[in-house]
C-alpha cells in the first residue's frame, strides 16, 4: 500500500501521542542514553497548536499512522505543548523561516519514506504561505534525515529542561 496524507484533526490526537511516544522511545536507541531519552520527553511531543493552525499531517498506509509532523508559521522552534517557553507570535515569511515541528515515525514504519514525505508536505505549504526558508531543531536521530533533505546545521545545543542534558541540532533549508 502507498503512503497517504492529510491533516490532521483534534480526534487524532491519542493515536499521535502513541506514535509519539513509542517514536522517542524506541528511534532514539543508540542515540542517545536511556536518562537522555527519558529527558527528551520534556522537550517533545505535540503541540496542538499546530492541528489548531491546519499545519499538521498524518501519514497512513492502509489505515494505520505511520508518521506525523508538520510545520509552523509561529515563533516556537520545538516542544510540545508541555514544555515552557513556547511563542506563538506570527512569522514573517519576508524575513523569517517557517518551522518544521514535531515530526515523529512510528517505528514500524521506519526507514519507509514517512518522513521524506512529510518535510515535502511542511515544504510546500510553506512556501506557498511565501517562506523561503525553513527551519527546525533536530534531534540526533532525526539529523540524518534533514541533512539528506538538504537541510544545513547552523547551532548546536544541549537542552536539559528535563533533567538531563539532551543534545539537539539547530538546521537550516532555503525553499
Amino acid at each position: 500500500m502507498p503512503l497517504t496524507h492529510r491533516v490532521a484533526q483534534a480526534a487524532d490526537i491519542p493515536t499521535l501521542e502513541a506514535v509519539m511516544d513509542a517514536a522517542i522511545g524506541e528511534l532514539q536507541r543508540g542515540f542517545l542514553t536511556p536518562e537522555q531519552i527519558a529527558s527528551s520527553r520534556m522537550i517533545m511531543g505535540l503541540d496542538r497548536q499546530l492541528i489548531a493552525d491546519g499545519t499538521y499531517f498524518v501519514v497512513e498506509e492502509d489505515g494505520q499512522v505511520a508518521g506525523c509532523g508538520g510545520w509552523s508559521r509561529r515563533a516556537t522552534l520545538y516542544g510540545g505543548d508541555h514544555t515552557p517557553g513556547r511563542d506563538a507570535a506570527l512569522l514573517d515569511p519576508a524575513t523569517e523561516a517557517a518551522r518544521v515541528r514535531a515530526m515523529y515515525t512510528s517505528p514500524a514504519f521506519a526507514r519507509r519514506g514517512v518522513g521524506r514525505l512529510i518535510l515535502r508536505l511542511c515544504e510546500d505549504a510553506a512556501r506557498a504561505e511565501g517562506f523561503t526558508r525553513l527551519e527546525l531543531m533536530a534531534t540526533l536521530s532525526g539529523q540524518p534525515l534533514y541533512a539528506a533533505a538538504g537541510f544545513e546545521p547552523v547551532e548546536q545545543i544541549s537542552d536539559d529542561r528535563g533533567g538531563v542534558a539532551v543534545p539537539l541540532v539547530r538546521m537550516r533549508k532555503a525553499i
